[in-house]
């Protein structure tokens, strides 16, 4: 029985330590230490302005509208490998491939894609840091952002690296479905974003 249980734990340590994160990442976000630390970012946002990414960005409007048309391609990218993977584990397209096939293939590209995002995002973000710092949905995005990188590489892959038919199917289902969510949050908070700063 100690055994068992112990190779429980040792198999799921990762997707324990999601969730421990998430579990502390939410208690400080109702805690007053949040606020302080929130004024002492204020600081920090506004030197990210100074820096060399923060003036070309606020200064040639040509240069961020650019970085901006990458970024937002690299989210296409992003979105069509979660969409293509996670419809072929909830079995919608794609049938005629292994999922596994599918999977592995559409994380490759995801991981492109998110290493552009992020470059993009922080350019992005120099340029505007004084502004963005102001918005919630700034922070809701930057939580929903934090919350997909953690689902995908704590939980969904080492989930995926098994044999699929080892896994029982509506787990395999909830998984691909926990992941659409999150990553719809982030483009929806991201899209959101554009509408609030303007």
């Amino acid at each position: 029985m100690t055994s068992t249980t112990t190779s429980n734990v040792e198999s799921n340590t990762k997707t324990i330590t999601v969730v421990a994160l998430l579990l502390i990442t939410l208690a400080f976000a109702f805690s007053p230490l949040r606020r302080i630390v929130w004024v002492e970012l204020y600081d920090f946002f506004l030197w990210m302005e100074t820096t060399w990414f923060g003036v070309a960005g606020k200064t040639w409007g040509s240069v961020f509208a650019a970085i901006e048309a990458v970024h937002l391609l690299a989210m296409a990218m992003l979105g069509g490998a979660v969409f293509i993977a996670d419809f072929r584990l909830l079995g919608l397209c794609f049938k005629e491939y292994s999922a596994q096939e599918i999977t592995d293939q559409a994380h490759k590209v995801f991981v492109w894609a998110l290493v552009v995002v992020l470059a993009t995002g922080i350019f992005m973000a120099c340029g505007v840091a004084g502004k963005i710092y102001w918005l919630p949905v700034f922070w809701y995005k930057m939580l929903a952002l934090l919350t997909g990188i953690l689902f995908v590489f704590f939980i969904k892959r080492p989930l995926l690296r098994r044999p699929l038919e080892d896994i029982n199917p509506i787990v395999v289902k909830m998984t691909a479905i926990s992941s659409i969510l999150i990553w719809v949050t982030v483009a929806a908070t991201g899209r959101w974003i554009g509408f609030a700063g303007s």
